[in-house]
């Protein structure tokens, strides 16, 4: 290292320090690689900004240390019909500025969920009816039986009806909006903390709630969140007890870590899969040499960059190890019959053959859209991704960007401008039907919000017949074989290229007790610290 990038880091770990020093009582400081940029809880479907969010704003339901669903701000549900669900709200909940939390709260926040600028859109269904029984009671009326209708609902967060109007932020925050809504800046829930201080890019404060209805399981006082870009930095402020969490811990400083005396890395499987897909929608294909039509739409086109990927070189070159490569766009602890289904071969000489039967023997220029701080190794794996490419004459030109960037172009609010990109995908579900309608459903119907996260515009209409089969069937042997074919159809059709289950790694002080879930949503209300 240079003197000069040297003095840079120096002064980088000065600002952390400076950044998180802890305040009277129990201060927990947590970095992570990505920053929080906006408040609103309906701006990025993403889960790092929804455990962020989770801290100030809670669901209907809420889901344990296991995953398993339990009552959140409603105590109790059921279905006296099929195509109704009612829930029955707790009373003597406030939100963090006195408001009574009531059943008008939740008409609003269905509506705003579902509105224009919203990235969640797919918590419910757009021709749902939602009715205010009473004050303490919602009913949901749908158009056809959804046993799984409430399954999201966790980071389908609750807003104050009278506060986001009061303060014009009754439409939702798009991830692209330039200018930052008040609601962006300000929060206003029911949960464990308030937002006592939010400054994108350098630092929020959190201060526990002491009117939270709830009884704590944590004893903090306050969470102090740095975004630090950099792992040597992140990794040394962790190692001299300037944070005392850390997410993700980068897999060659693991060892590092769980040799220092005062911090170790919490590991664990993770249910996230990541994934390459491609625009197989447009005419022609943006940010690319070849003109007047897309290449992705020819099936050989799509086969030859599956077979052109080696997944075990990037298990152990780029992943250290720590990575489960996938045949299926799901967790195998989440469909049991995944292991009815083996990867395609390696094979990058049938990949140059199908490129040269699709029209392209000598290949052709295309641009590649990946975040650069959301996923473990992100950056590292599209630049692999890159020279694997380059052995079969496709020229992959890497736009590896911030997730703040990155989303903003990409998503649907952006307008879907891709043509190559990498994303990661954790079913809210814990089901495969969320990754078949979110990931793979067809996005073509503006009345649905099927396929909003489905962003190079794959459509099977088979597919989507068999996903809205899977929804309502209660058998689980039928499911799992319908889920199957699904699955079947989409390999069949190479519309994306699943890549690997990713291992958590946390670094945390040796100080701080933490619960580490599968999701990989660091929930800090389960922290203890000093015990």
């Amino acid at each position: 290292m240079s003197v000069r990038h040297a003095l840079r880091a120096v002064t980088i770990l000065s600002a952390v320090a400076f950044a998180t020093m802890p305040a009277s009582g129990q201060s927990l400081r947590y970095a992570n690689q990505g920053d929080l940029k906006s408040l609103d809880p309906y701006t990025l479907n993403e889960s790092t900004t929804h455990a962020h969010l989770g801290h100030v704003y809670e669901g209907l339901i809420a889901r344990d240390k296991d995953l398993k669903i339990i009552p959140g701000l409603a105590e109790s549900w059921e279905t006296p019909e099929p195509t109704r669900w009612r829930f029955h709200l707790r009373k003597g909940v406030k939100f963090h500025n006195g408001d009574p939390f009531t059943a008008d709260d939740v008409v609003f926040s269905a509506d705003r969920v579902r509105a224009t600028g919203s990235n969640l859109q797919t918590r419910i269904a757009k021709d749902a009816k939602v009715v205010k029984v009473d004050d303490h009671t919602v009913d949901f009326i749908l158009t056809s039986p959804n046993p799984i209708l409430h399954s999201q609902w966790d980071t389908w967060y609750i807003m104050d009806k009278k506060w986001a109007e009061a303060n014009n932020a009754a439409a939702p925050t798009p991830q692209a909006a330039t200018t930052p809504s008040f609601a962006s800046l300000n929060a206003n829930g029911t949960g464990p903390f308030t937002i006592e201080s939010h400054q994108p890019g350098v630092k929020t404060v959190f201060k526990a709630n002491p009117n939270w209805w709830r009884k704590p399981e944590h004893n903090l006082k306050e969470i102090v969140f740095t975004p630090i870009s950099s792992d040597a930095t992140r990794v040394a402020a962790l190692l001299s007890g300037e944070v005392d969490v850390i997410e993700p811990v980068p897999l060659q400083d693991i060892a590092r870590v769980d040799s220092s005396p005062n911090a170790q890395v919490l590991k664990g499987p993770e249910i996230r899969t990541i994934f390459l897909s491609m625009d197989q929608v447009r005419d022609e294909l943006l940010y690319s040499s070849v003109k007047g039509k897309n290449p992705f739409k020819d099936v050989r086109v799509r086969e030859a960059f599956f077979k052109a990927i080696d997944v075990e070189l990037i298990k152990t070159r780029v992943m250290r190890g720590l990575s489960t490569p996938s045949a299926l766009m799901i967790a195998p602890q989440l469909f049991k019959l995944s292991g009815d289904f083996t990867r395609p071969k390696l094979d990058p000489d049938g990949a140059k053959k199908l490129l040269a039967d699709a029209g392209y023997p000598d290949g052709f220029e295309v641009t590649m859209d990946c975040p650069n701080d959301r996923y473990v190794n992100d950056a590292a794996i599209c630049q692999a991704v890159v020279g694997m490419l380059a052995r079969i004459g496709i020229k992959v030109n890497l736009l590896a960007q911030p997730k703040q960037q990155y989303f903003a172009k990409v998503l649907k609010a952006g307008g879907y401008q891709t043509s190559f990109y990498l994303l990661g995908w954790t079913p809210g579900t814990s089901d495969a039907h969320n990754v078949l309608y979110d990931i793979m459903g067809c996005r073509d119907d503006p009345k649905v919000a099927r396929g909003e996260a489905n962003l190079g515009g794959y459509c099977n209409k088979k597919l989507d017949e068999l996903a809205d089969k899977i929804l309502v069937e209660p058998d689980t042997a039928k499911r799992d074989q319908m889920i199957k074919q699904a699955f079947e159809i989409q390999q069949k059709d190479y519309g994306y290229i699943p890549l690997h289950q990713q291992a958590l790694a946390w670094g945390v002080s040796k100080k701080v007790k933490l619960t580490q879930r599968a999701d990989n949503q660091v929930l800090l209300y389960w922290a203890r610290i000093g015990e």
